[in-house]
Parts: structure tokens; sequence; C-alpha cells
């Protein structure tokens, strides 16, 4: 892991307002990132990227995540084929988060249970709290078996 890829953070003005990458990792090693489909702004997942994840990431084009349940590295679409291609990476105004936005190959599914995205669920809220979470997604995308065979799910409980 390359430490000088990344410029060590010596001012707010630099952090915010300069042009050196500077990111700010947590007391874990990871910073947070959100990625959403390029073409539709659909957000897809959260996950998390330590050092090594987002210097692969700027690197290489396709996204790398840090599984915190795992606890390893791991490439989006390796085992699956679903790809996520980085068209645009930005990091927010005090660099302890990230944004990319992606084009996904294959299906053009991003979530390990077979839906477009990882956030295909709504929550009830007001009047109908406490209510049933309701899919907004009626199909999965494909069917995870088929990808990732008998394989124990990565979600630890």
């Amino acid at each position: 892991m390359a430490k000088a890829f990344f410029h060590e953070r010596r001012s707010v003005e630099q952090v915010e307002e300069g042009v050196e990458l500077a990111p700010k990792f947590d007391e874990r090693g990871v910073i947070p990132v959100v990625t959403t489909d390029r073409q539709t702004g659909e957000l897809l997942m959260h996950a998390y990227m330590n050092e090594e994840a987002l210097r692969l990431t700027i690197e290489t084009g396709e996204a790398h995540y840090w599984s915190r349940s795992r606890q390893q590295l791991w490439r989006k679409g390796a085992t699956s084929g679903l790809v996520q291609h980085v068209e645009d990476m930005r990091i927010d105004d005090d660099q302890d988060c990230v944004w990319l936005r992606v084009r996904v190959g294959g299906s053009g599914a991003s979530c390990h249970v077979g839906y477009r995205s990882c956030f295909y669920r709504s929550i009830p809220v007001g009047a109908a709290a406490g209510g049933p979470l309701a899919f907004q997604e009626a199909e999965k995308t494909f069917d995870p078996k088929d990808v990732y065979g008998d394989a124990p799910n990565p979600t630890k409980l």
C-alpha cells in the first residue's frame, strides 16, 4: 500500500478548499461510500473503503470496498460479474465521505440479495410508522444462488 498516495491533512483550508486528496479515515481505518447509478441517479449501495480500496478504485476505475463483516478487500463484481465502473468520483467538503457514480456491468444490479439497489425496501413514516417494510422493487434482477452458489450470505447478523 502506497502511503504517499494520499496527502497528509495539514489544515482546514487544505482539506476544504485545496486540490490535494487528504481523506479522513475513521478510527477503524475506513471511510463511508455512497454509490449511485451514473445515468439515473438511483442510490445503489452504501459501503466502506479502507485506504487500499480507495487507492485501487482511483487507480483502476472499478469500485473496490472494504468488508467490515468479513474484514477483507473486495472488488465489486469479482464473483458476480456486476462490476461497478466508476464514471465520476467525488469527495465531500471535509473529505470524510466518498460518492461514486457508476455504470454497472452485467444485469446492472448492485445488491448481493439479487435486487438492483441495496435500498429495495421503504420504511413507513408518519401515520404509517411501525408498519411493515414495503418492497420498492417487485422482482430480483438475478438469482443469488445462480451467481454465488450456496455460499453463505456475506452479511453477518
